[in-house]
């Protein structure tokens, strides 16, 4: 799966040159990430006018249509995690509100989709690491931080500033014992 700044998302497999599917033409909002869930037959993007934009892999035709598509943050949305068994997603942005993680439910309709949203991150959080074993939230922010949040709980248990500059990747361990912050210095 390939996304890029002119907002196009295509889909190839090794063993052939071209394309298999075009999600997204050029001319779209910049791909902010990309993921397939763990089963393997959805696959979600987010970009940089704040939406999240679902399909099912497994698509006959060339162009085919995301079976979800909204606005998750008011700026943009920078990352995500599928939850679960896709049903629950989670992401991170910058919004107006400052509510710049969210948690989404993929199986309601969309007025309703948002389930909760934590205030935190001023100017926006980078990226969104999730640790299923603990069920917890990890996300880095603009001005270094980094925060914790507990979906079960639905509270964030611990901030603190991990970087003087923005977080720009984080990786958690197999065994969700440690993880680890990169920052854009």
């Amino acid at each position: 799966l390939t996304g890029a700044q002119d907002g196009s998302v295509r889909m190839f497999e090794w063993t052939r040159p071209q394309q298999l599917v075009c999600f997204r033409q050029a001319g779209n909002a910049r791909v902010t990430r990309m993921y397939f869930n763990s089963q393997g037959n959805k696959c979600g993007v987010a970009d940089g006018e704040g939406f999240l934009s679902i399909w099912q892999v497994n698509q006959t035709t060339s162009n085919p249509k995301p079976y979800l598509s909204w606005q998750c943050h008011s700026k943009t949305t920078s990352d995500f995690a599928f939850i679960t068994s896709s049903s629950l997603v989670a992401t991170s942005g910058q919004s107006n509100d400052n509510r710049n993680v969210c948690l989404w439910d993929t199986l309601v309709s969309s007025g309703n989709s948002l389930i909760h949203a934590f205030t935190c991150h001023d100017h926006g959080a980078t990226v969104l690491q999730y640790a299923p074993k603990h069920q917890l939230l990890i996300s880095g922010g603009r001005k270094g931080y980094i925060c914790i949040f507990d979906i079960r709980q639905r509270q964030i248990l611990y901030t603190f500033q991990a970087h003087e500059s923005a977080v720009k990747a984080l990786a958690l361990d197999p065994s969700e014992d440690y993880f680890v912050t990169g920052s854009a210095e």
